[in-house]
């Protein structure tokens, strides 16, 4: 079915119930940001694959929103649907809201599935809809209706992770988890989200791609907790495991009657940017509802000593398996046929070849030439360019280990580049430089931060669309709230950047029609000297690949930027060789050279 019979069969729908706007989130049931085969619902009415993005329809009109990383993409993906794209944050583009006041008509009704949408976002159509003396419809899925070939639920085995990768058992972090349930006053805690659940109760699964994680509900009470999942996806011994721990597996789809028969009497937490919109319409009438950010994701975003031990092994095996693929990269490129997918699969079979390694952290980007200035650019078999000297290869991909996960973005030089890309490459690397090598006082978050990165961006006028950085799970989502490094504040003020906390520092730019560069080192966040001024910070690399000194301008850097850039080096010698054969050695030696004014 193409995608204007999808659109006019969901019309058809849409006239059947009475609904004058439809609209259709990127999340599943659990407010994810990757999600399942079974929840592509907007991929599947759009054709768009960026994995954010809204689509709403009228009777005559369709739009999707999507954000600056996506621009590129969306506009190649919606062409010929009759689709508009919105560019959010573009002066032009209006907002859903201001869409759904002009469209909707009086006494209207906007509808769309309550399972895939937040609770913040459902009142603010309820607000919409009341503007115009209208209603909602959120207990329809017309999309599944359409959607005659629907990919099933996902039935993957999940496993416990052992406390010598988590640092901590679960029994100690539910205790507390209930601490912060007493200090908000509340006895139950409905928990959704999937990356919490997942760190809350030490188990791990493969029910979404790239995302180690287990699809799944828990209601938590003071002394036992349910959760809703596939009951086949557990071992005896795992399940064992959550029952010493007072924990009882139910069927997945019978979360909606046991939210329906809480205690009318009990104070339930939850977290309205994290349960769905139908969930929260479910609840009793006359229970006590405590709203705030689920106390699990500040507790997972602070790694303990044992999860930061790991996570640095887990970057050692990381550098070794990219600096070899770079290696091969240098030394093949023009002698056999390399396309962005073998580049991506080879790079993963370096990955393979290290020990503890799962799977890919998120889909690989392999962006060679032109393709480098589409953000999240996917490569697939109609676009699969052939790489050839003269020109970079972006690559952005990372790996989950048992002993974490990584990320990690390089732009190499295929052969010689022009000197328009050697400054942008050269600007990118200052940049990232420089805010790697930051020191701070304690109390600054990434908001106070992201200018550093973007400071000498600003003063040549050009800018990147994305933020700067973004929090990395242990074996989790490789996104993880609550911290980045992001020049606009969103709606929540982002959080004082704590020791042990992760996060990636990967500026860019992107010349549409012509090259992207992006350069991206993961972070730790550590104390450094406490004086009458305060507690300092700074931050530790954990990434440890040569930056290509092929496309370097040094001296368009400072005498400041080339001591970092030597500093680092010079450490990535120091622990990648060990791991390297004498002939990719001798190439790490050159490749991680002092640079200095004229070389």
């Amino acid at each position: 079915m193409k995608i204007s019979d999808r659109i006019a069969a969901l019309r058809g729908e849409m006239e059947r119930e009475g609904i004058d706007i439809w609209i259709v989130p990127s999340s599943d049931y659990h407010q994810s940001e990757y999600v399942g085969e079974h929840f592509k619902a907007r991929q599947y009415m759009t054709g768009f694959t960026g994995s954010a993005g809204t689509a709403v329809f009228t009777r005559d009109k369709a739009c999707l929103w999507t954000d600056g990383r996506y621009f590129i993409q969306a506009e190649k993906e919606l062409e010929g649907s009759g689709i508009t794209l919105c560019k959010m944050g573009e002066p032009d583009c209006g907002t859903i809201e201001t869409f759904l006041e002009k469209e909707l008509p009086v006494e209207g009704v906007i509808g769309f599935d309550g399972r895939t949408v937040g609770i913040g976002e459902g009142k603010g159509y309820e607000t919409a809809a009341a503007r115009k003396s209208g209603t909602v419809s959120y207990q329809h899925d017309l999309v599944g209706r359409i959607w005659k070939d629907r990919p099933g639920l996902p039935v993957e085995k999940a496993f416990a992770l052992e406390e010598k990768y988590a640092g901590e058992s679960a029994a100690s972090k539910l205790t507390r988890v209930r601490e912060k349930m007493r200090e908000r006053g509340a006895d139950i805690h409905l928990l959704t989200s999937l990356d919490d659940i997942a760190w809350l109760l030490n188990i791990r699964g493969n029910d979404v791609a790239y995302c180690p994680l287990v699809l799944s509900y828990l209601v938590l009470y003071m002394d036992h907790g349910e959760l809703f999942a596939d009951e086949k996806k557990f071992s005896s011994e795992l399940k064992t495991v959550l029952a010493e721990n007072g924990i009882a597996i139910r069927p997945y789809d019978e979360i909606d009657k046991a939210v329906s028969d809480l205690p009318a009497a009990s104070c339930v937490l939850l977290d309205p940017d994290r349960v769905n919109y139908a969930l929260y319409r479910r609840l009793p009438e006359n229970i006590g509802i405590r709203e705030t950010e689920n106390p699990e994701i500040l507790m997972k975003s602070i790694k303990n000593d044992t999860e930061v031990a790991n996570i640095r092994k887990a970057h050692l095996k990381d550098a070794a398996a990219h600096t070899r693929f770079m290696y091969w990269l240098k030394k093949n490129i023009g002698k056999q046929e390399i396309t962005e997918i073998s580049a991506a699969e080879k790079l993963e079979t370096f990955r393979r070849d290290q020990g503890g390694y799962l799977e890919a952290s998120f889909e690989p980007i392999s962006a060679f030439a032109d393709h480098g200035a589409i953000v999240h650019y996917s490569a697939s078999e109609e676009s699969n360019a052939v790489l050839s000297e003269g020109k970079f290869l972006l690559t952005d991909t990372g790996g989950h280990y048992m002993e974490g996960s990584t990320d990690i973005t390089r732009t190499v030089a295929l052969g010689e580049v022009s000197q328009r890309e050697k400054e942008d490459f050269t600007l990118t690397a200052r940049a990232m430089l420089r805010l790697m090598n930051t020191v701070f006082l304690h109390g600054c978050s990434g908001a106070n931060l992201d200018c550093i990165a973007r400071e000498i961006y600003w003063e040549k006028r050009v800018n990147f669309n994305h933020g700067t950085g973004h929090g990395v799970g242990y074996l989790l989502n490789v996104h993880e709230p609550p911290v980045n490094f992001r020049w606009k504040e969103g709606k929540t003020p982002a959080p004082v950047l704590e020791k042990n906390m992760v996060i990636t520092d990967e500026p860019g730019i992107y010349i549409q029609g012509s090259h992207g560069i992006r350069l991206e080192n993961e972070l730790l966040v550590c104390e450094d000297e406490k004086n009458e001024y305060g507690q300092f910070m700074h931050f530790e690399p954990l990434t440890f690949v040569p930056i290509d000194l092929d496309a370097l301008l040094p001296e368009q850097m400072t005498e400041e930027e080339r001591i970092m850039l030597n500093d680092y080096h010079k450490k990535v010698f120091e622990v990648v060789a060990p791991y390297m054969n004498d002939e990719e050695k001798s190439w790490l030696k050159e490749y991680t050279r002092p640079v200095n004014i004229g070389q």
